[in-house]
């Protein structure tokens, strides 16, 4: 891993981050773009909150600065996390709130119209999870003479991460590694499960000493015993069994950029399949690694990981990696870039990735997964944890 370097965010950072956006904007033909995926918020303006639950965005002009549009009570906060001046933030009526005969974007386009040429297409953020589909309705209402098209361009932009955004990335796998050894620590038999996530919730927010954590985008996750073969369940307050064994997926979040990590948990002696799997998927991982680096394709890396695989008679048949950067709730992934076969963008310098390699069987399943970034020779593990299956008798 290499050294952390805390950096404040410089003015020419946005500047930078708005001017690529824009020039994305000018190939696309776009007269604005309006802004609402949290992650894409944050990454333009610094704006944090917990807000997103409501209408927002940001309306980027194809030439000019960049409108914030909140609920008044939400815009407050944007003075004290966004880079914007006050002129640029506006709040709608509270009267607006969960109204059935009235929506928020009804008033933002209203607001937004003279910044956007009348007969400009418009684009819109079609896959974020916090604009719906009556908020794209009032949308197009507001807008008449203007084509709403899907433009999911901001996350591309995103994909290249630069060196103040690699030091953000750095500091977050300390606090994953930090965190993922709080849960192999407290992980053992006869413990409840809600109480071993209770220690993994504290960990991710006391972070380290250097630097503190924040909430992560995703809920730890880890499924035990017959559940550990499918993916993405949480916790219950059954206790842990000797016997079983459990997959542990959570992430380490510092200036909202995370770095997950995954490793797996056998409280006893490990079936053979599992001990096998474990050194099968241990090998696969290092090819993975190897294979990462700039120019090679995302179906090149995935080839690397199932030419392993495939040798010990063993298929998996979902991604084994996507673009991480800024999260929010529901979703830390960047939905850009997967290593997956027919994936054909090309990796660069400064992408960073989730290798996650989860082996979901019949009853039981393994989990290892490492974040890292892609450096000009190869790939920068952000974790150093062993890539081993954990046991603890």
């Amino acid at each position: 891993m290499s050294d952390v370097l805390v950096q404040a965010v410089e003015p020419d950072e946005y500047a930078g981050r708005l001017r690529r956006v824009q020039s994305s904007m000018a190939d696309r033909g776009l007269g604005a773009l309006v802004v609402t995926d949290p992650a894409n918020l944050f990454y333009l303006t610094g704006y944090d909150a917990w807000s997103f639950y409501m209408p927002q965005c940001l309306v980027v002009p194809a030439d000019g600065e960049p409108q914030f549009f909140a609920r008044a009570m939400d815009a407050a906060g944007a003075q004290f996390t966004s880079n914007l001046p006050a002129e640029q933030i506006h709040g709608y009526p509270e009267d607006l709130v969960h109204r059935p005969d009235a929506h928020p974007f009804d008033w933002i386009a209203a607001q937004a119209r003279p910044l956007i040429p009348s007969d400009a297409d418009v684009g819109f953020e079609g896959d974020s999870h916090f604009f719906s589909a009556r908020s794209y309705l009032a949308l197009a209402a507001g807008l008449p003479t203007n084509r709403l098209v899907n433009a999911e361009l901001v996350n591309w932009v995103r994909l290249v991460k630069s060196p103040y955004e690699l030091g953000q990335l750095r500091i977050a796998g300390r606090i994953a590694e930090q965190t993922m050894r709080t849960a192999l620590d407290q992980l053992c038999p006869g413990r409840r499960q809600c109480d071993v996530v209770a220690e993994i919730l504290a960990a991710q927010a006391i972070g380290t000493p250097e630097h503190g954590g924040t909430y992560p985008a995703v809920v730890p996750m880890l499924p035990s015993g017959d559940a550990a073969g499918t993916p993405h369940l949480t916790w219950s307050d059954r206790p842990f069994q000797s016997g079983e064994a459990t997959t542990i997926e959570l992430a380490g979040v510092f200036g909202r950029y995370h770095a997950p990590l995954a490793r797996t948990v056998m409280l006893g002696e490990p079936p053979r399949r599992l001990a096998e799997t474990a050194k099968i998927v241990a090998e696969g991982m290092q090819a993975t690694l190897a294979a990462i680096r700039p120019g090679v394709s995302g179906h090149a890396v995935h080839a690397a990981f199932n030419a392993v695989i495939t040798a010990y008679g063993l298929t998996k048949e979902s991604r084994i990696g996507y673009s991480i950067g800024i999260g929010y709730p529901p979703d830390w992934g960047e939905r850009t870039v997967s290593l997956r076969p027919g994936e054909q963008t090309e990796l660069a310098a400064g992408m960073a990735f989730h290798v996650i390699l989860g082996m979901w069987m019949d009853g039981w399943g393994y989990e290892l997964s490492e974040s890292v970034v892609v450096t000009p020779t190869g790939a920068e593990r952000l974790t150093g944890l062993p890539q081993e299956l954990t046991i603890r008798r």
